[in-house]
This record gives structure tokens, C-alpha cells and sequence, in this order.
């Protein structure tokens, strides 16, 4: 309900979990000199490209110069950093699935986390982070700083796994058809655009598995006990849903290599046929052209029988050739 008072500042959401699974919301007034009970943390999460989120991030956040300049960069790729005091910096990249948006044109997410503090920026709107909110809201969401930026990777995941699924099916469905229907073409525009969808999400979800296998290996203090087995957990998610885009990659190629061969088999038959149609007709078309020349002493010119002569040759040469292709097995 402290929406509108927080939006004129950059502040998207901002709370403080209670370590129970609950969490109450802050407006940005109350954000400052804030004291937090051992158990509780604070999440803050801000408009990246609101001016007063820079501004904050700067002045009144408290964190070093070099931390504000990377959470504010322009464009950065999926890594995390860890920084003095048991501190890290996280980038994730999540589905872009706002309205009128390619859902692999995906949304980065920075963050900062330490012990009891998570800030978090955003460019776009994320279904991760109302996800989240929503567990909140009902009790059973993260109850410390490590478990809530654990689940904003899972919920990020999540997401991915939708996709990815996705674009496997439509691959099964264009597979079923061509082996149901010999003469059916899949659309060249669609396995395209599965093919580049596929590269689009191998190029944010590589360097993101990593990210979370180095978090499974480098444990911080503060990190809860079985964070570690979470974070390995969202490794090999990620590894399999990078097999399963390799895979679908690889099946659209096979899908375009079998039309292409079949469209140039097809292509053969084709000028195969019209070359034994050229052959039959080029000794007869030569003849008639032969016979039409207008000069004297051209045989059965006067002959009322000539036209059925000549008509008698080209019949039998066609015959002859036909006896000639079937005994070299050209036809």
C-alpha cells in the first residue's frame, strides 16, 4: 500500500523479513537509520533506472564506490563478485515475460547481499521477485538474507524451466508431423527462430550454472547450513535444461538438414526427368528442323506420303530411345 510513496524514489519494494518466513513493508523515510533484531533482515529492491535509485546507492547505502559503479552498469553478463567483509555482489539473468516482450530477451537482476541486507536492482519488472513477495505474504517465504537470494535464483529458474519446455514441444510437434506426413515442410521462419531462441538462452544460462556451482563451492559465513546443497541442486538444473537447449538445437538442424536433402532429392527427380524428355525430343526436334528447311531437293517433298514417313522416322527413333534408356537403366 506504500507503493506510490516509494516509486517517486526508485524504491520498487522494500522489507524486513522476520526470520519466521513472514516479512513487513517499509517506506523509503523509514529505510534510513533502520535497526535490525538479530534475526530479521532487510531487502531492498529499487528501479534501476530511476534517478534517485543512483543517487541513494551513492549518498546514503552505504556501500564502496566500485560496488555502486558495478550495480549501475549499463550492460553486464551473469557473475558474482565477493567482496571484503563477507559480502557479494550478485547478476542474474531471468525470462523477460512483461507483455509484448521476447521471453529470451532476458531481465538482469544485480544484487548486493550481506548477512542481514539484500539490495536488488531491476530494469523491467520480474515474475521472480512478485513470486516471492507472494510467499511472503502468506508466511512461507525466505527467512534470512542467504535463503531469500536463494530463492530469487530458484524462482529465475523456474521460469527458465516454463521455456525451455516450451521450445522442446514445439520440436516434438514438428518431428511427429514430418514423420507422420512424408510430404509435409516445416516452416523454415519457425525453426529459425527455435534455433536462435535456444543460442539466445545458452549464452545467459552458461555463465549462470557456473555462478551457481562457484556459490555451491565458496560457502560465506552467514550462509545458511544446507544453502550449499540448494545452490548445487540449481546447478544441475541448469546443466540440464543447457543439454536439453543443445539438444533442441541440434534436432532443428536435423529437421532443416532432412528438408533441405529431401527438397534437393525432389529437385533431382525433377531435372532427371525433363533431361530423359530433352533426350527423347532433341533427335526428332533436330529431324523436323532438318525437314523444314526451305531449299530444293528435299527428299519427299513432292510425295503425297512423305508427311507419314517422316512422321514413321520419328517414331521409330523415339521407340528406339526408349529401348535404349530402359537398357541402360535410365528409366
Amino acid at each position: 500500500m506504500h507503493e506510490p510513496d516509494n516509486a517517486q524514489w526508485g524504491l520498487v519494494h522494500a522489507f524486513i523479513l522476520d526470520g519466521r518466513g513472514g516479512a513487513r513493508s517499509l517506506t523509503y523515510p523509514q529505510i534510513d537509520g533502520l535497526l535490525l533484531e538479530p534475526a530479521e533482515s532487510l531487502w531492498l529492491h529499487w528501479d534501476r533506472s530511476h534517478p534517485q535509485t543512483c543517487r541513494w546507492l551513492h549518498e546514503r547505502s552505504g556501500l564502496s564506490e566500485f560496488s555502486c559503479d558495478l550495480l549501475l552498469e549499463e550492460n553486464t553478463r551473469p557473475r558474482w563478485l565477493p567482496l571484503p567483509k563477507d559480502e557479494l555482489l550478485l547478476f542474474l539473468r531471468g525470462v523477460n515475460l512483461n507483455p509484448g516482450a521476447e521471453p529470451e530477451d532476458m531481465i538482469s537482476l544485480r544484487i548486493f547481499a550481506a548477512s542481514q541486507r539484500v539490495i536488488s536492482l531491476r530494469l523491467r519488472p520480474l515474475r521472480a521477485t512478485e513470486a516471492l513477495i507472494e510467499q511472503l505474504a502468506e508466511g512461507q517465504g525466505p527467512k534470512t538474507a542467504s535463503e531469500l537470494i536463494l530463492a530469487l535464483a530458484h524462482h529465475l529458474t523456474d521460469k527458465v524451466d516454463a521455456l525451455v519446455h516450451e521450445l522442446t514441444e514445439l520440436v516434438d510437434d514438428e518431428e511427429e508431423r514430418v514423420d507422420a506426413t512424408p510430404t509435409y515442410s516445416p516452416e523454415h521462419g519457425q525453426m529459425l527462430q527455435i534455433r536462435r531462441r535456444s543460442a539466445s538462452l545458452r549464452r545467459f544460462l552458461a555463465p549462470q550454472r557456473e555462478i551457481y556451482a562457484q556459490l555451491t563451492r565458496n560457502k560465506l559465513p552467514w550462509f545458511v547450513a544446507d544453502d550449499t546443497d540448494y545452490w548445487n541442486e540449481l546447478n544441475n538444473r541448469l546443466t540440464r535444461y543447457l543439454e536439453e537447449l543443445e539438444l533442441t538445437r541440434e534436432r532443428v538442424g536435423l529437421l532443416l538438414e532432412s528438408e533441405h536433402r529431401r527438397m534437393s532429392e525432389r529437385m533431382n527427380r525433377i531435372m532427371y526427368r525433363f533431361g530423359i524428355i530433352t533426350g527423347v525430343f532433341l533427335p526428332m526436334s533436330f529431324l523436323t528442323g532438318l525437314l523444314g528447311i526451305n531449299v530444293g531437293g528435299m527428299p519427299g517433298a513432292d510425295s503425297p506420303y512423305g508427311f507419314l514417313i517422316a512422321s514413321l522416322m520419328m517414331g521409330s527413333i523415339a521407340l528406339g530411345q526408349w529401348w535404349l534408356f530402359r537398357r541402360l537403366q535410365w528409366i
